[in-house]
């Protein structure tokens, strides 16, 4: 399958320090058509129709989220463009807000009017700091147009933990407070910043709804697949000649992406992230959707000459980094895990330490209380599914050489 790009057309085809060159390019007219033509119940009809899910990951209904905000008998509600992009190999949004950043504005604006809100943030990733006065000239452009009306937009900065690209945590960043998961429910929708009403899209999930006010549910809902609408942004790098962001309909096979990418003697793919998937190579032909395996898009290519558990030990000890420490299960599991992988790189390890890994695995994925406790033991369960062998081999050989070494002390 190739490309098809859809929302990154306008990355090449503008200036993105100029909003004259976004408009003659058609941008804004999807916002006027929202506006002049559409009522705010409308435009939501219209991204439910057409099947949008989030793209940062989870793959929520945007159309039903939108709607959970507008119903709110709160008048003060806020919109949040999560523009924190701190998974692990993951650049795409960055792209998009260095090459199109009216896109984001235009996809926000139709966003705060559907909901009713009149204030917004791009909460902006620490290490995006270099787009900030680019993002700021963008937003000051439109408004000089008159094309923002009544909306206000802000730049957040983070601080750059990785725990805030989690959406209460990122909530609890723009308050001023500790970057930390909430309790949930209540779910932002109801009872998000500063306890309104509050609608959280990534980059990505928003420059996907000016095309689908401009060109009709209908046609967004061709592309794809059943379950899995539109197009999707990959970021793939790693063991590849041509690293970059590629655009592919849903449903397409990571086989394809990384044909376009140039990778050869594929070992593994890591699919989604640093708490992503792991496809080995002779499962290339799996597709890329939300009924598969897709996650926040970003593709890590292992060669052959990688080692599976440095790879995975490598993985753990940023997840134990990362972790902001307020629930037991994430905070002593990453501890524990990345005492494991330690033994086992050493050469230290026991064959117990695999059951005591998939035991553990399983109790981080059910009691913690947010995404990162949740899914950072998937890389754990899918190599000892998929490369067991490997982990059994450098046990033994580990044994064999300790016997070694009392045999000739």
């Amino acid at each position: 399958m190739p490309e098809n790009r859809v929302l990154l057309k306008k990355c090449e085809a503008i200036d993105p320090g100029d909003v004259d060159s976004y408009v003659k390019a058609g941008g804004f007219k999807a916002l006027k058509k929202a506006r002049d033509r559409m009522s705010p119940v409308e435009v939501i009809e219209a991204l439910k129709a057409s099947g949008l899910r989030g793209r940062g990951g989870a793959g929520f209904p945007c159309g039903a989220k939108w709607e959970l905000a507008r119903n709110s008998r709160e008048k003060e509600k806020f919109l949040i463009c999560n523009a924190d992009e701190g998974e692990v190999g993951a650049f795409k949004d960055r792209y998009v807000l260095q090459n199109d950043p009216f896109s984001v504005i235009e996809g926000m604006a139709i966003a705060a009017y559907a909901v009713g809100a009149q204030e917004a943030y791009i909460y902006l990733r620490a290490e995006y700091h270099f787009l900030l006065e680019g993002l700021k000239r963008a937003v000051e452009q439109v408004k000089a147009k008159g094309l923002l009306k009544s909306l206000d937009i802000k730049i957040t900065e983070g601080a750059g933990a990785y725990v805030c690209g989690e959406e209460s945590a990122l909530m609890n960043s723009i308050e001023g407070r500790r970057g930390e998961a909430r309790c949930r429910p209540p779910y932002p929708p109801t009872r998000g910043l500063f306890e309104k009403p509050t609608i959280i899209n990534n980059v990505e999930t928003l420059i996907n709804v000016p095309h689908i006010i401009a060109k009709g549910p209908e046609w967004y809902a061709k592309l794809g697949t059943e379950k899995s609408k539109g197009t999707k942004l990959f970021s793939v790098s790693g063991d590849v000649r041509q690293p970059g962001v590629y655009e592919m309909e849903l449903g397409c096979k990571l086989g394809d992406l990384l044909t376009l990418a140039r990778a050869e003697n594929v070992k593994l793919v890591q699919v989604g992230g640093a708490s992503g998937r792991i496809v080995p190579h002779s499962m290339l032909d799996t597709r890329l959707s939300f009924e598969t395996i897709l996650g926040s898009g970003a593709i890590t290519v292992f060669n052959e000459s990688r080692d599976v558990i440095d790879i995975v030990s490598r993985t753990m000890g940023f997840f134990n980094k990362e972790s902001c420490g307020k629930c037991t299960p994430c905070r002593e599991g990453a501890e524990v895990m990345v005492e494991i992988f330690g033994r086992l790189v050493k050469g230290d390890g026991v064959h117990e330490d695999l059951e005591i890994l998939e035991d553990l695995s399983h109790v981080m994925m059910d009691a913690s209380m947010c995404g990162l406790g949740q899914t950072a033991p998937i890389p754990v369960l899918d190599t000892l599914k998929y490369f067991r062998s490997e982990y059994e081999n450098r046990i033994d050989q580990s044994a064999f050489l300790r016997r070694l070494k009392v045999i000739s002390a």
